[in-house]
């Protein structure tokens, strides 16, 4: 079987802010691809794409559904993977991960609320993957909707280059559709859900034709310094440009990450959509476009596969969620070469082959089996035992690791206990699963007390989990009051000498070790930063890793309340062995035992996740909002006016936030509304963390031996 033309494939996500409109974008994407024959609206609790029933009931996307359907544009059909991601700061992992794997995306703005602080995020997550966008504003039938001033935000706030590409006719209760600039035709929209082909084409109206000639020539001046031949044709006769040329032009630009080609519409009252989907297989790039991917081979050389079904197999898994009906199905994004249902693959992280029974094509939580993948394609598949997010599956015969992806920690927690003996059991493999689909959340037991812990990225996302546990799992738990996850850090650099030695009957145990322990050299520093600098073989070669083994697991509990310590320095200087009693065990145990004598001295703090604040409010409740937020131990980073309410920005430690959006409704009677993300951790005030060690010290470890 002849492999297909990907230059015909697109695999997007759709990703914004908060209510910006997202679901309900890809519900008329189905629908006008012919996909779905009914619109499922997100406020009956009906959408496709948000199948979780606590999605359901809370009209927001809380993981994120793919599926694939098709697209006619210039007489070719396009097969169009679309991923619609969470808008909630809880779940940006679910974003990231599907941008980690996502060739192009279409950012959604509400034309009102323009960009707002979750808009930032997603569009740093996918400038990080290097992911082309194009913009569509949404909610131009609200009021208050502004499609120039959103254009203006981007440029403003996301650094980005916003290249309009329609024009709105009318805005607010007025919109009804969009002039193309390109063609210098218009789009007029009716409003009617039966039909999927619900506009005409007509001439530019009379009234805006001057403003849509000068919209045109700017859009071609910002788009010919991408390509010569037009440059020269806009000083000599603009008139002999082509649509063509335009629009080949436009999309180098974007898939280079120069530009960002801006539609606009409403996707709730059905207008814009099939403009919108024109411009996805116009402009966002095919598995082509975005080039060959590199990775590692077994002897961490660089290698690449190139995007073709002929090339050695190779797919990375972005996600990994539990069915009912099927177990565990592995989302994978296929880069090169293809595999059939029923072979093997190998796992470059277990370095062990596994076998991959079904695979399926994914619409939302149904599954369409199918016979093989090839590059180009996401699916899921099901018969792996051991596989987790970010593994590189890939032919046996040429291994290559691709570059996993990194998640955030998680900064609350909250103790969870089982109701009955009988959910003890049940508990247990619950949490695995749910661990399993979602590296930001975690399960850690007590040492101290026995309870167990879970974390999460936020108030919400431990709801939404303990939800999932009762109606999913059918596990009744009772649960404590969320905490927060402190940790810790060395402001100073101290030097210790610690002597291990252990005389029991026969060999003993000995080892000897100087050590400088204190601050990593950099913030970007994670984790251990560990410096050889013995000479002249004090210390046997084969004993260092034992001794920087021991100070990593001992890194998970800090001097001062025993929170982990993110990142420090330990330099190995000198030290000595006895050739008997000493062996990796004994140096192992050494540094363990250094790092509690040591840290306590290098000056230890603690550190408290910090929340980056955005509460937009009525002007008259303005001095409530900044006076309740200083009682917070907030900082106010600025404010702005927005329409007719005022926008405050403020960081505020996670510990004084529980509770918040209750206490808002109150002070603002209902009236502001309020968004939160992780911003960093800072060092807790002295008076506070005295608290919290006192706290934790109440059930203090015991030294270990």
């Amino acid at each position: 079987m002849a492999a297909r033309d990907l230059k015909y494939t697109r695999n997007i996500g759709i990703m914004a802010h908060i209510d910006a409109g997202k679901t309900t974008t890809s519900e008329r994407i189905l629908f006008y691809t012919g996909k779905t024959h009914r619109i499922g609206e997100v406020h009956d609790g009906a959408a496709t794409m948000d199948w979780m029933i606590q999605e359901q009931e809370r009209g927001i996307t809380i993981t994120s559904a793919a599926t694939t359907t098709f697209w006619n544009y210039a007489d070719k059909t396009y097969q169009i993977n679309l991923i619609d991601t969470p808008g909630h700061v809880d779940f940006t992992v679910e974003v990231e991960r599907s941008l980690r794997v996502l060739d192009g995306t279409v950012a959604t703005f509400c034309a009102v609320g323009g960009v707002e602080p979750q808009s930032e995020t997603v569009w740093r997550q996918a400038e990080k993957y290097k992911v082309p966008r194009i913009a569509y504003i949404n909610k131009m039938d609200r009021t208050g909707a502004d499609f120039m001033s959103v254009v203006q935000q981007m440029k403003e706030k996301l650094g980005t280059n916003p290249i309009p590409i329609v024009l709105p006719i009318g805005a607010e209760e007025l919109f009804k559709g969009v002039v193309d600039l390109i063609t210098n035709k218009a789009y007029i929209f009716f409003d009617d859900k039966t039909v999927t082909h619900n506009f005409v084409i007509e001439e530019v109206p009379a009234d805006m034709k001057e403003e849509v000639a000068e919209a045109r020539e700017k859009l071609i001046e910002s788009i010919a310094e991408f390509n010569d031949e037009l440059l020269e044709k806009f000083f000599d006769n603009p008139d002999s440009i082509s649509e063509e040329e335009i629009v080949e032009t436009l999309r180098k630009a974007t898939i280079a990450m120069k530009v960002v080609p801006v539609m606009c519409g409403s996707s709730f009252k059905n207008k814009g959509v099939q403009y919108l989907l024109d411009a996805i297989v116009r402009y966002l790039p095919n598995p082509l476009d975005k080039g060959e991917v590199f990775g590692m081979d077994e002897n961490n050389n660089e290698i690449s596969r190139k995007a073709d079904a002929k090339e050695p197999f190779c797919a990375l898994v972005f996600k990994i969620a539990t069915d009912p009906y099927v177990g565990r199905l592995a989302f994978i994004r296929v880069y090169s070469g293809r595999i059939d249902a029923g072979t093997y693959v190998y796992n470059s992280r277990s370095q062990r082959k596994e076998r991959v029974a079904r695979l399926y094509q994914m619409h939302s939580n149904k599954q369409n089996p199918i016979e093989f993948v090839e590059a180009g394609d996401i699916c899921a598949c099901v018969g792996f035992k051991d596989l987790r997010t970010g593994d590189t599956i890939c032919d046996e015969r040429h291994i290559i690791s691709l570059e996993s992806m990194t998640f955030p920690d998680p900064v609350i927690g909250l103790a969870i206990e089982p109701k009955t003996q009988k959910d003890l059991d049940k508990l247990g493999i619950a949490l695995g699963k749910l661990a399993e689909e979602d590296p930001t959340f975690t399960v850690k037991t007590d040492e101290d007390n026995g309870q167990t812990i879970i974390s999460g990225m936020g108030e919400l996302h431990l709801e939404i989990i303990v939800d999932r546990l009762k109606r999913e799992f059918g596990v009744e738990i009772n649960q404590g009051a969320p905490q927060v996850n402190y940790k810790e850090a060395l402001r100073k650099t101290y030097e210790h000498r610690e002597v291990f030695k252990k005389q029991t009957g026969g060999r003993g145990k000995f080892a000897d070790i100087i050590i400088t322990i204190g601050p990593a050299d950099n913030n970007e520093i994670t984790g251990l930063q560990f410096i050889d600098s013995v000479k002249g073989g004090n210390i046997p070669r084969e004993y260092i890793p034992s001794v920087e083994k021991g100070f990593k697991a001992a890194m998970v509990n800090g001097p001062l309340a025993g929170y982990e310590i993110e990142s420090m320095k330990v330099e190995l200087k000198d030290g000595s062995f006895h050739p008997v009693d000493s062996d990796s065990l004994s140096f192992e145990i050494c540094a363990r035992t250094a790092f509690r004598h040591a840290a306590i001295k290098a000056d230890p703090v603690l550190m408290e996740p910090v929340m980056s604040l955005e509460v937009v409010t009525p002007d008259e409740y303005m001095g409530d909002v900044i006076g309740d937020l200083n009682r917070r131990r907030g900082m106010i980073v600025g404010t702005e006016t927005k329409g007719n309410a005022q926008v405050v920005k403020a960081k505020v430690p996670l510990s004084e936030q529980f509770g918040y959006v209750t206490v808002l409704r109150t002070i603002t009677s209902g009236r502001a509304t309020s968004t939160m993300e992780f911003s960093h951790y800072s060092e807790v005030p002295a008076s506070i963390a005295k608290t919290v060690i006192e706290k934790a010290s109440g059930k203090k470890r015991t030294d270990d031996e």
